[in-house]
């Protein structure tokens, strides 16, 4: 469960902007109450609006960053690079880390994570667990630039063997993905929330391999049809074809480095070869259309299915950037509220997305503490508010037509154009 995330220094982010998913006291639907001893609700969604190149996909683009850099920074060797780009407009934060920071609900335990880094090294790591409600610190490092090492704080709370894990963390390393990497059992649940926990989707580009994971299962399967044909979807049947992964099929163009990370993953295991769906006829025949051949809107719902249904399930956080994109409105109205309703939604999953679809941007979807804003300032740095810094009237009050109309802000202002004859 995710409680708020945090991020300073981040390509169109300059100053600190935080996504909190913690409700306001005078909204009650479309959230839950944890149980854990601090006696705080949380929103099942919330939905980002803004312009164009408002910054919406970059903080979208900062907590997959911080996801990967947990997952992953402890394959990094001495010496290389970290992918992350500071705000770059204005001098001073050009040359200063990035931060980020994560305050979420791991196994009954909330937890309180962040660093802060360049492109070369870890500036600062630290974690705080609330297991009781009182913070402990179970660690913190800051680097010394003098002894060109990090010093290291490690809270009686934190076992293990934590010299060992300290050692061995690299400066462009995370101390938490080079600890769980040498078996911290403790660390697990923290380690764990960003590798299964949080998934992180850019909608131009979703993989259908959740649903056909479901698709391979009878039982699975009809609950895959089900979702699909809830949307007025008409698929009687889908039919999953699958091959031995073959590494002569990679082209030839692809970069040495990532076909070998592909042969690594993939050599020995089936991959899908084609996907098809099945549509019965008036008379009753059944006729096979190659999942290409279906509308664009098909194609991305039926990625969706195995996401949505597995987020349900699981209790995961689901973090989808333009979730509209070759939608209906009526559908993400659909997607949207399986979230809210209990029944659907049993485990209190989270979802978390942005958009430009304004149908939705009513109170009888959202309450007004899940809808937040995106703007540029006039140092073109990327501004992130809530709808209830306006103070709407529950209920009563017509936000998509106030957004349209730039009561609060998030809209491109569209200028004058013209062509002379002469062009």
């Amino acid at each position: 469960m995710l409680i708020e995330f945090t991020v300073k220094n981040y390509r169109s982010i300059k100053d600190e902007q935080t996504l909190s998913l913690v409700k306001t006291k005078d909204e009650e639907q479309n959230g839950f109450t944890p149980d854990i001893p601090q006696n705080i609700a949380l929103s099942s969604s919330a939905v980002i609006y803004g312009a164009n190149a408002a910054g919406k996909s970059n903080l979208i683009d900062a907590l997959a960053f911080m996801d990967n850099m947990v997952r992953n920074s402890q394959k990094k060797q001495q010496g290389d690079n970290i992918s992350v780009t500071p705000f770059l407009f204005d001098e001073q934060t050009a040359n200063e880390p990035s931060e980020f920071e994560v305050v979420f609900i791991s196994e009954g335990v909330k937890f309180q994570y962040g660093f802060s880094l360049d492109k070369e090294k870890v500036f600062e790591e630290w974690l705080i667990a609330y297991p009781k409600g009182r913070p402990q610190e179970w660690f913190s490092r800051v680097y010394d630039d003098k002894t060109k090492k990090s010093k290291y704080k490690f809270g009686t709370h934190l076992t293990g063997l934590k010299q060992v894990w300290k050692s061995a963390t690299r400066n462009n390393a995370l101390f938490l993905s080079t600890a769980i990497q040498l078996n911290s059992e403790q660390l697990k649940p923290v380690f764990n929330w960003f590798q299964s926990k949080i998934y992180i989707i850019d909608s131009s580009n979703i993989s259908p391999r959740f649903t056909v994971k479901h698709c391979v299962s009878g039982i699975n399967k009809d609950l895959v049809l089900q979702f699909l044909q809830s949307a007025n979807i008409d698929i009687h049947d889908i039919k999953i074809k699958k091959e031995q992964f073959d590494p002569s099929l990679l082209p030839n163009e692809m970069p040495n480095s990532i076909k070998e990370s592909i042969i690594e993953e993939l050599t020995g295991q089936e991959v899908i070869k084609e996907i098809k769906a099945v549509h019965k006829t008036k008379n009753g025949n059944l006729v096979d259309l190659n999942m290409q051949e279906e509308s664009d809107g098909t194609q991305k719902f039926f990625a969706l299915s195995g996401l949505w249904l597995d987020a349900l399930k699981n209790g995961d956080v689901l973090v989808i950037d333009e979730l509209h994109n070759s939608l209906h409105p009526k559908l993400v109205k659909h997607l949207v509220e399986l979230f809210h309703n209990k029944k659907t939604n049993p485990n209190n999953a989270q979802l978390i997305f942005t958009t430009h679809d304004t149908s939705i941007l009513n109170q009888d979807v959202f309450t007004r503490d899940q809808i937040w804003f995106c703007e540029k300032d006039e140092s073109q740095a990327t501004v992130l508010y809530p709808l209830t810094d306006f103070s709407p009237r529950k209920g009563r009050e017509n936000l998509e037509q106030r957004y349209m109309s730039g009561r609060y802000g998030g809209i491109p202002f569209i200028k004058e154009f013209q062509i002379s004859k002469e062009a």
